[in-house]
């Protein structure tokens, strides 16, 4: 009986060890003032990995997160949140998304995250070259992180 008990017991650690881990959320503040100056996405780079999901907060008022054009794997489909309010996107495809504060675009307010391998750095940099002056500087920045 105990050879059993033990062989069950075994059974179970492996599985366990096996499982799946589970998919993480990101959170992602959107902030009037933070640690990089004024008008940004907190932490503005985040590495997450496939299943992943991304949630962006309105800590401050005024603010929204969308997708840019062209900063995206292909065959994800676009999002834009409102403002004000908290969106939450799923992350199931490896590559790089390019995130903007449609209000704040002009004041650099971008985000990037990385998800597994960054399989579409070419596109991704044609979309962060089509961004204006700050924010195009500093995607540029964020860009520099992906490994």
């Amino acid at each position: 009986m105990k050879t059993v008990a033990r062989l069950a017991f075994g059974l179970a650690a492996v599985a366990a060890f096996a499982a799946p881990a589970a998919a993480k959320e990101w959170q992602i503040k959107m902030l009037n003032k933070g640690a990089d100056g004024v008008m940004v996405f907190e932490p503005a780079f985040v590495k997450a990995a496939p299943g992943d999901t991304v949630k962006f907060v309105a800590v401050d008022k005024g603010h929204n997160a969308e997708s840019i054009a062209g900063m995206a794997p292909e065959g994800v489909a676009p999002f834009k949140g409102k403002i004000n309010e908290e969106v939450v996107v799923p992350l199931a495809k490896p590559g790089v998304y390019g995130i903007k504060c449609t209000p704040h675009l002009g004041l650099g307010m971008v985000a990037l995250v990385q998800v597994g391998k960054p399989v579409n750095m070419a596109d991704a940099g044609a979309g962060a070259a089509k961004l204006p002056g700050l924010a195009k500087m500093k995607m540029t920045k964020l860009l520099a992180q992906v490994k």
